[in-house]
């Protein structure tokens, strides 16, 4: 287990943000090519998105002949195996990363939390993580209940006595087109009005970031089992959001 264990969630109020997307794609990037050790709990109760996708590319893995192949050659050239993704709930969450983390060499595990901030379990998790990532998009529903919920856990959860959180920050996701239009610089200066500092790297709004391991597709971009395809990491930044929360949750 090592010393400094870092609990990390990508986290909003708002369904369809991305969040469990983004845990998947963060936790495989930092695994399978970074070099860290990685676990992600999945609390997203009933759905359990992350569960039933590794499910789903383990079935492939053993089914189809190109994963196959391909599973075998990266865990070889590795020396290590796929990252644990342990089902759980709120309630459970905290228990049981404390219970994984003597059986590995952990650097991050991610957990992937639900979004209704009125439930005493959620509150208890959040304020078991170290950092908190909240994605948000240029629209006015999405940005107006991801910042209420951001400030929530700012003021009523980083400021507990008993909270473990060290640092929340605002990620955009889903931008249109190339570049940042002025409407996000309008947003920006309100969030360093509450204080609410934003990361960098913004994710831009492609299909790719929709696109699993399945039989018919070669080119892999979310899964549990193997990172991004580099062919498709050109333009996604995900790469450079990976390099920034490295330097960032230390």
């Amino acid at each position: 287990m090592k010393e400094k264990t870092k609990f990390v969630a990508f986290s909003t109020q708002k369904g369809g943000a991305g969040k469990t997307t983004l845990t998947v794609l963060a936790a495989s990037y930092l695994h399978y090519v970074k070099g860290f050790n990685v676990a992600v709990i999945d609390c997203d109760y009933p759905q359990h998105s992350i569960v039933e996708m590794r499910e789903r590319d383990l079935k492939l893995a053993l089914e189809d002949e190109h994963y196959k192949r391909l599973a075998y050659e990266q865990f070889t050239r590795l020396q290590k195996k796929a990252y644990p993704v342990v089902e759980s709930n709120t309630k459970e969450a905290l228990a049981d990363a404390d219970y994984l983390l003597p059986q590995g060499d952990f650097d991050y595990v991610f957990f992937d939390l639900p979004g209704t901030i009125n439930n005493e379990d959620l509150i208890h998790s959040l304020a078991g993580m170290d950092y908190l990532v909240a994605p948000i998009s240029a629209d006015r529903v999405v940005m107006e209940s991801t910042l209420n919920y951001a400030v929530v856990v700012k003021e009523h959860i980083m400021g507990r006595e008993k909270s473990r959180m060290k640092g929340l920050y605002m990620l955009w996701n889903m931008v249109d087109g190339r570049e940042k239009t002025e409407l996000y610089q309008v947003y920006e200066a309100v969030m360093k009005e509450l204080g609410l500092p934003v990361l960098k790297t913004f994710l831009p709004d492609t299909k790719r970031f929709r696109r699993e391991q399945n039989a018919s597709r070669r080119s892999v971009f979310r899964s549990t089992l193997f990172p991004a395809d580099r062919s498709l990491i050109r333009g996604s930044n995900l790469d450079k959001l990976v390099d920034e929360l490295i330097e960032l949750l230390k």
